[in-house]
């Protein structure tokens, strides 16, 4: 009786019962993620726009690379913090952090520099990280793995519709409003009060109650790149999720190369990065509630993951072949749009027939450190072919190698093909 007094688990349980059913809790968690999101789009439009008005698109893989180099040292410093302290002190912790930080940032914003603008990118895209990061961990630990195939896309949904409303927001308040671009960080610093303020809500009511095979899972794991020498399948997995990677820095360099050449002012620049995540929000939303079911239903999980290298890489030579913004949009659509949406949930289904141990581990690698490396690769090729070599290319010509990135991808996926029906096989899955 006593050790059941003391444990954790038991007395986070009893607390409001009637909260923890699985569709309240996934509720809550809608709303959480759809605030997150939120807040990343009002920032992610101000950030790239102030940085486009202090040092140019063209300084942007310089960026990419600070951006990389200073994720992999703050992620791995964080994953130690994560496992000394109460995760939910953590994410309002650092809530609360991001907050004051973004007031400050706006105050240094009246006298704007190029360090000031360039840290203020940096720190976006670590809050970034950081923010959903948190939110992930929180809510692996507190679903089973039922639950969470029934719910995961109910709550991904709410990210989803976040990008929407707050590109929406954005746009709207630097077109209708007195506020200008520097401003919206005071915006976005007040949703995240409002996701501390939620978050110690649901810690009260007892909803992040961690579930025991879960968390014993998580414990065990740890990300290794020597894992993917031992599965061939992992390492098909693990390649088609980086040649993306790659190929986002360049896609993205075109994209803002583009925006820049087409609006050289800057509240109007905000204005239309913001729309632009709002329309992209959009067709997230509509890809997977109407083309992501009907594709995985006819072609399955590999069906899936062919959609956007194929999107990407037509779009990809439209803006080698007329280098506008009307292209760059598709290119910047067709990778971004998709990978939050029929790419993601093709990449989950890839996962179901393996080890949850080896999925985490596996998983933990890629998103701590091979994303970074791969943006890190890809940036520093846009620096190579622009500005180092005796021969330079044009915005345009860069396509060339997101064409043929994108055809190595594809490629990939049909050799992963074979190895998915091995493993089906093999778990009885399929």
């Amino acid at each position: 009786m006593n050790s059941d007094k003391t444990d954790p688990r038991l007395e986070c349980s009893a607390r409001h019962p009637s909260l923890r059913t699985a569709g309240i809790r996934s509720f809550f968690l809608f709303v959480n993620f759809f605030l997150i999101i939120t807040a990343l789009y009002q920032l992610k439009p101000a950030s790239k726009s102030l940085f486009i008005e202090t040092l140019g698109a063209v300084s942007l893989p310089y960026v990419m690379i600070g951006t990389a180099l200073t994720m992999i040292v703050f992620i791995t410093w964080y994953y130690k913090l994560v496992a000394q302290f109460s995760r939910v002190n953590i994410v309002m912790g650092a809530c609360l952090i991001f907050s004051a930080l973004l007031v400050i940032f706006r105050l240094l914003f009246n006298r704007p520099g190029t360090l000031v603008a360039f840290s203020f990118y940096i720190f976006v895209d670590i809050l970034s990280v950081v923010l959903v990061e948190q939110f992930w961990s929180l809510t692996d630990s507190i679903y089973t793995t039922r639950e969470g195939r029934s719910w995961y896309g109910f709550v991904g949904t709410g990210g989803l519709i976040g990008g929407v409303a707050g590109g929406g927001l954005s746009a709207a308040l630097i077109k209708y409003t007195p506020l200008h671009t520097p401003d919206l960080l005071l915006t976005a610093s007040g949703t995240i009060l409002l996701i501390v303020l939620l978050t110690w809500l649901m810690a009260r009511a007892g909803i992040f109650c961690e579930v025991d095979q879960v968390t014993q899972t998580q414990k065990a794991a740890g990300g290794n790149w020597r894992i993917f020498g031992h599965s061939r399948y992992l390492a098909l997995i693990a390649a088609i999720l980086l040649l993306a990677q790659f190929a986002s820095p360049i896609v993205d360099y075109q994209f803002m190369n583009a925006v820049e050449a087409a609006y050289p002012d800057q509240e109007a620049r905000t204005a239309f990065i913001s729309m632009f995540f709002s329309v992209m929000g959009l067709v997230s939303v509509g890809v997977n509630l109407g083309i992501t079911p009907l594709v995985h239903r006819y072609l399955g999980a590999i069906g899936g993951l062919l959609v956007q290298p194929l999107l990407m890489m037509v779009s990809s030579w439209g803006f080698l072949l007329n280098p506008t913004i009307l292209f760059g949009s598709a290119a910047k659509i067709s990778d971004r749009a998709l990978s939050y949406s029929i790419n993601r949930a093709s990449k989950e289904l890839l996962y179901v027939p393996m080890d949850s141990v080896l999925i985490y581990q596996a998983k933990a690698w890629i998103d701590m450190f091979g994303y970074r490396l791969f943006k890190v690769f890809g940036s520093l090729l846009i620096l190579l072919f622009t500005r180092w070599l005796p021969v330079t290319l044009s915005i345009g010509q860069l396509s060339w190698f997101v064409v043929s990135i994108c055809a190595v991808w594809i490629g990939l996926i049909a050799v992963l093909r074979l190895e998915y029906q091995m493993v089906c096989q093999n778990t009885e899955t399929i």
